[in-house]
Formats: C-alpha cells, structure tokens, sequence
C-alpha cells in the first residue's frame, strides 16, 4: 500500500514576488471590506426591525463588563476558526466574527446614538480608520521587526480578561484607561498582524487574515466608542 506525500508547505506570498503579494493584499482588503460592509448591514438591520432595542434592554439588566468578555471570547474562537485549512471553515470564522460583534455592538451603539453628542459614532468610526490605515502604513513600510510584540499581545489580552473579571465583581472600576489601554492593545495588534500578513502569511490564506485585521479594527472602534460616550 502506497502512502500520499505530505503536502507541501506553503509559501508565503511575500516570497512569491512582488505581483503576488500585492495581489494578495489585495484579496486580504477585499474580504476586509465584504466583512465591514457585513458588519453595517447587519447593525441596520438590528436596529431597523427594533431587534437592537430589546437586545439593548435585555443587556441593561446585566453587567456591560461581560460584553466586553464576550466581545474577546468571540474574537479568540473566530481566530480559531480562520487559522483552518477549509475554506469553507475559514468564511465561517470570518462571518462567525462579524455575527458575533454585530451583537456585542448593539448596546453600545444604541447608548452612544441617544446619550451621546450628535456625530459621536461617525467620530469614533473616523478615528478608527484613520489609526487603521496609519498602522498599517507603519506596519508595511518600516524595517522595525514587530514579531516580539506576539507575546506582548497574547499576555495583554489574557490580563485584560482578569481585569474585566475583577470589573464583573465589583472589585475594580475599569474606567477610561481601561479603554485606552485596550485601544494600545488593538493597535498593537494591527501592527503585529499587518506585518505578519505582509510578510509571513502563505498566500491562500486571505481569509483568515481578514478575520485578524477585522478583529482588531472592531475593538478599536469599540472602546474609541466607549471613550467618546462617556459623560
């Protein structure tokens, strides 16, 4: 009985030449911008057929601090899901991930479009693509090597968990450096997964690599958000 040859290991688009690895970028934004567009589309709809309202009185009699555990429980599985070699495992990763924040969002959004000052969700979605796109500026042109910051982030992200645990039961009050220091982390993240993209990432794994820059745009958007809400 004959044995079938491993599979070959992936090359990463980087070292395929530059034509491949712009195309490849370019797959990487597009899924990027189907998994925003997504994201809009479904936070309309919640709040066009009045889902958003009881969703956001259901939460009100809960502790907000459990969204945000949700929000990084949510982001971990979908991460998980993306790093499959299925396709068709991967998409369901990605929209797993866009489902699941589309949800976690709802609250927020709807506090921030009634209490707070007009524009303050199109300011925050502002912010948002501005660091976006200057990280990922950061990220592809600089020769600083940002893989040490992989620990950094595994770390931050577990601490952060303990924090919103010590938040749920009232033993620390996570205020706006809780937000800023979670904006740090996401953009961290953005130039750690940006770089890692660029220059590292086989060239059949697009998907996955959205789901990454997603992510971490969703949770600087949502704790910019938070920060511009609050009174």
């Amino acid at each position: 009985m004959s044995l079938s040859p491993p599979p070959a290991p992936a090359i990463p688009a980087a070292q395929m030449g530059a034509t491949a690895q712009r195309a490849f970028m370019v797959r990487v934004y597009a899924h990027l911008l189907m998994a925003i567009a997504a994201f809009v589309g479904l936070e309309w709809f919640l709040f066009s057929s009045g889902i958003a309202e009881s969703f956001l009185g259901l939460v009100q009699q809960t502790n907000w601090l459990l969204i945000l555990g949700g929000f990084m429980v949510a982001s971990w599985m979908a991460q998980r899901a993306t790093a499959s070699q299925s396709r068709g495992v991967q998409y369901a990763g990605l929209f797993g991930l866009v489902a699941a924040y589309s949800l976690i969002f709802t609250p927020m959004l709807a506090i921030a479009a009634t209490s707070a000052p007009d524009g303050t969700i199109t300011l925050a979605a502002g912010i948002t693509l501005l660091g976006f796109v200057a990280l990922s500026g950061i990220a592809i042109t600089t020769a600083v090597d940002f893989s040490f910051m992989r620990s950094l982030l595994m770390w931050g992200g577990f601490a952060a968990l303990g924090l919103i645990a010590l938040g749920v039961f009232g033993v620390l009050n996570l205020g706006a450096w809780f937000s800023v220091a979670m904006i740090a982390l996401a953009g961290g993240a953005v130039l750690y997964d940006t770089q890692k993209i660029y220059h590292h990432l086989p060239a059949n794994r697009e998907v996955g690599a959205a789901a990454s820059l997603f992510g971490s745009i969703a949770m600087i958007f949502f704790y910019v958000l938070r920060l511009l809400s609050r009174r």
